[in-house]
This record gives C-alpha cells, structure tokens and sequence, in this order.
C-alpha cells in the first residue's frame, strides 16, 4: 500500500492519518462542507471535498468516496468506526474497484454485522448466551408478544445495528411498542436498514469486551479485555482495560469464547467480542464489532501494540509478528462529548473558543480538534478521547484526576464535569465494589451539574459552490455562505424579542425526526408530542403542562437549539 483513503472524519481521521504517516504511506481525507476547516483535513497528505452536508450524501455515499479514490490514485481504503465500517457492500465494493480493504472480509463482515447470523456463530462454538429472537422481530406486536413470553426487561436491538445506535432497552410492557418503532428509527437512520431482534436483558449488567487481532493466515489473538460499563443511552463514556473486578475465571471464559467465536467465522484484522455480566455471575454474547473500536487505544497503551498499524499490516497479507501481548499497567478512556449532562447529555454543537488540554506522565490526547475548531451538528458529538495509564489502576485514577483538572474547554458544554464527578464516586473507584453497571448513570449516579450557557446558533457551515475559470479551465470553488452574507448589504436587524411562555423550543440543535400528536391535539402534561434527532441522537420533546399543540416546524425541519417548534395554549 502507497497511498490510504480514510472513509471518516473527526477524531478517527486524525488517528488513521498519523498511523499513516508512521508506516510510511500517504493519507487521503474526504470531508463534508460542516469539515471543511477541521482539523483531519490540514494534516492529510490530499483532502477532497464531499460536497454536502449530511451523513447520506457525503461519509455514507459509497459511489462518491470510490469515485475520491480513483480520482487521487489511492489503493486502499480505512473506514474508521461507524459510518460505513461495518457495511459488507462497502467492503465488497471497495475491492471489486481493485483497492485493499483495511478490514475483515465483507462475507465475514456480513455473517457477523447480521447479529442473528452472529449468535448462531456464538452458539456453534459453545459461547455463553441468553434467550433471544430465532430471527428479526417483524411488528410492535411481535415485539410485545415476545416481552410476554419471556419477561422483562428485554433488548431491542438492530439487526445490522452496533455502536448503542439502534438499541433500546424495555422494562415495562406498555413501553415495548413505542421503543420498538423507536429502533427501527434509529436502525434505518444510522445503518440504512430497520430490521431489529429480542433477547432477554440481563439487568444491571457490566459491558465487557475482548479485543482480538488476526491475520489471513489463520492465527487469531486476543490482546485482553475491557470494561465499557458506564454508558449513558447505551453509549459509552468511559472504557478501561484490563477489566477490574472479575475473576480470572470469568476472564478466561471471555477471551476464549472471544477467540473461538472470530476462528469460527475466520475473522482478520482488529475486531471486538462484547459480552454482558450479570449481576449473578452470568455471561452472555452481545454482538462482534467488525471494526476498530473507539476504545482501541486503552488496549495500545497496556499492550504495546499500534492496532491501526497492525491492520495495515495484516491488510497487507502479513502473518502477526507476535504470538502474545501480555497486559502491562492499567489504562482508562475518557470520552470527550460536547454534550451537557446537566440537560441530560443533550448534544450541544458550538464553535471551541478555547481547547487547552492536559499533559505530563501517561497522559494521551486522541483529539478531532483545536481552539477554533466547529462542532457541527450533523454528526455524533465525540470530539477527543483522554486516556490515561498507571502502572496499577489506583495510579491511573490519579493521573485521571490531574488531567481532568487540566483539561479546559470553552464554547460547546462538555462532559468534563461528569467525568471528574465519575472520579470521585465510590461505585467506580471500588473502595466498597465496582458498582457500576450499563445503567448505573440514570439510576444510581445522583450527582447534579450546573447547566453550561447555550452557545451562540452556529451560523450556515455549508460551503456555496461556484464555477471559475483559470486559465481557460474551468474550476469549481466552495466558498462559505456564511461569508457571502456578510458581504452583502443588508438592513438592520431589530432585537429579537424574548420566546413568548406559550412556545415550545427545541432544546437542541437538530432535525424533527417525528411529531407524536396532531396538529391542534389536546396533549397532558408529560406526554411525548415531538422527537428531536441531533447529532445521531434521538431527544424527545414532552408537554410541560396541558394544552392544546399548534406545530410551527414541519417533519424533517433542521433547527437551532432555542428555534419555536409549537405555540402552545
């Protein structure tokens, strides 16, 4: 390989870039108009424009990002996480347009994405597991139905979901068909395709995962475990590895049904097994992520290994060049979200006015941005990781606490509070048990935080094109609309009043994914009548009162934090 094009953006980006330039190879960024001054795109070798702004017609669109790839002469492709990481028909396409795959084989990809394809995997080499659906679940009535025959709690989750996206998870019955519909939503807005199975939920369950390696040459290794517990909205927060507080007989069972799972579906490259742990002891497959982790880099800290560049390797038909990673200290990720969790982590897309980061020992920023840089809201609001490694997890831990203190940013709200609040509770720290669990944020955690000030709208980030002729060849060029309008001669602006009380406001930056009530419906306190997407999150909007609902935003209408979606009387 020569030249890499990178299918992602943000943070991933940046580490798949210097991973490149650390082998010797060139890197190629694809940006949408939102990242056009991102940071990713300064530090590639080339960066093409996607031309547009939302995830379908730009870091989704597989013929554009093929089409890049020619255009610059690239002969491989890196798909980060998320996006189009974990779809077989990228996968296939990629190599049926003559580039390399950094990644499993698509027919792998497909047997293991399918997550009832995968549980039959699990099953056949004696992997640990709970009751689940025999195939997709088809109507909110089937839904219900199996809820009825198994009991609750129980998991919704995509069929060719992964990540949290796509899974909801039921405790009460008259819940099951709104959460369903729920899924289905999400599943078709983040992986093109709505098919969703059941299982039972181990309640209070930790979340732990086996990072594995493999070559093409049937040698498959695991690099050790991780806990991904604390999650909120079933998205993680916080990862470290190796995972505390289990026996090393439950660690055995992880990693070798980890390995037996991947040989059996003759897996390569980086991957993930996730697994759930019960309170009682039980342990279940969850689902194989066929791609890199988010969390991939608490394992490089307590191994030694740069997984991105052993998928390199590997991409390249290279046998592993090691047999073991024994784990070496303790490391723990911090994600950094621009979100409040005041407001119930509700995603918060700003401008970074101010991005002063920690250092010092075992300190390590993966970071997407730079004083300056724009949160958009098109996108999932990960904007850098913290990881922090001691020689035991007590010295991590207190690291962790420097570093948070640290760590200054300023524009959008961030979870930083959250994560020194996180330090500083004994059901994490283990001084009384490791307590923490998958919902263990909106139930037992009580900590409260200060709302963060709303930042100013983020003004129009897609890019104006227009055509240019330079010496006799014509040109495309992007310019900011943003700036277009300024230049412009306009009329002065009066004072926008104050929101009238009887105006219901998005409390996000987002699109209406979905009105719940009619126009000019009677609606009861509490009761849902919107739902919000921002930042590939759903946000549900109730009544604060009763009263009758007049919509003033029309499904699909893209919305800045604080914009009128309803008068209300």
């Amino acid at each position: 390989m020569k030249k890499i094009l990178i299918a992602n953006r943000g943070e991933i980006a940046v580490r798949v870039i210097r991973a490149c330039k650390d082998y010797g190879v060139q890197s190629v960024a694809v940006y949408a108009d939102p990242d056009a001054q991102a940071l990713f795109v300064s530090l590639a070798d080339e960066a093409y424009a996607l031309h547009g702004a939302s995830p379908a017609e730009t870091y989704l669109d597989i013929n554009k990002l093929l089409q890049i790839a020619k255009r610059a002469q690239a002969d491989a492709v890196h798909p980060g996480y998320g996006f189009l990481s974990e779809r077989a028909e990228f996968a296939r396409a990629v190599v049926e347009a003559g580039l390399v795959w950094i990644g499993p084989n698509a027919d792998v990809i497909a047997a293991l994405g399918d997550k009832i394809s995968a549980r039959r995997i699990a099953q056949s080499v004696g992997a640990p597991l709970v009751a689940g659906s025999s195939g997709p679940v088809e109507t909110a009535e089937d839904a219900v139905a199996f809820a009825k025959q198994h009991g609750l709690p129980i998991a919704i989750k995509a069929a060719y979901g992964g990540g949290g996206r796509g899974m909801k998870v039921a405790r009460k019955l008259e819940e099951v068909a709104e959460l369903y519909d729920s899924a289905k939503r999400e599943a078709i807005t983040a992986f093109g395709r709505g098919e969703c199975y059941m299982e039972r939920f181990l309640d209070r369950p930790r979340h732990i995962e086996a990072q594995i390696i493999a070559d093409t040459h049937g040698s498959v290794l695991v690099l050790g475990t991780r806990d991904c517990s604390l999650q909120r909205r079933n998205q993680k927060l916080i990862e470290e590895a190796p995972t505390p507080f289990i026996t090393e007989a439950q660690r055995h069972t992880i990693e070798d049904s980890a390995k037996r799972i991947c040989a059996a579906a003759k897996y390569s490259s980086a991957g993930t097994v996730e697994f759930l742990l019960g309170q009682d002891g039980t342990i279940s497959f969850l689902e194989v992520n066929t791609r890199l982790q988010v969390e991939h880099t608490v394992t490089e800290e307590t191994t030694g290994v740069d997984i991105v560049i052993e998928q390199f390797r590997i991409a390249e038909g290279k046998a592993l060049a090691f047999s073991e990673a024994p784990p070496r200290g303790h490391a723990i990720e911090f994600r950094i979200n621009a979100e409040d969790p005041a407001k119930g982590f509700l995603p918060t897309p700003a401008l970074i006015t101010r991005f002063t980061p920690p250092s010092g020992p075992g300190v390590r920023l993966d970071s997407g941005v730079v004083s300056g840089s724009v949160i958009p809201g098109q996108y999932d609001s990960l904007i850098a990781k913290l990881i922090i490694t001691g020689k035991t997890r007590d010295e991590a831990l207190a690291r962790a606490r420097r570093a948070l203190g640290e760590f200054i940013i300023e524009g959008p709200a961030t979870v930083l509070a959250f994560h020194q609040a996180v330090l500083n509770h004994p059901d994490f720290t283990g001084e009384s048990g490791f307590a923490v669990h998958t919902g263990w944020i909106e139930t037992e955690f009580q900590a409260r935080f200060a709302p963060a000030p709303r930042p100013a709208p983020l003004e129009d980030n897609t890019l104006l094109r227009l055509p240019m002729e330079i010496n006799g060849k014509r040109h495309e060029i992007g310019l900011p609309r943003a700036l277009l309008a300024g230049l412009a001669i306009a009329p002065a602006i009066a004072a926008t009043p104050a929101a009238p009380e009887n105006v219901i406001k998005a409390p996000v930056a987002g699109s209406i994914l979905a009105w719940k009530v009619a126009d000019k419906a009677e609606v009861q306190a509490g009761q849902l009548i919107a739902v919000m997407e921002a930042m590939k999150m759903e946000v549900q909007i109730t009544a604060p009162r009763p009263g009758t609902i007049r919509q003033k935003a029309a499904q699909g209408a893209a919305l800045n934090a604080g914009d009128s979606i309803a008068d209300y009387e």
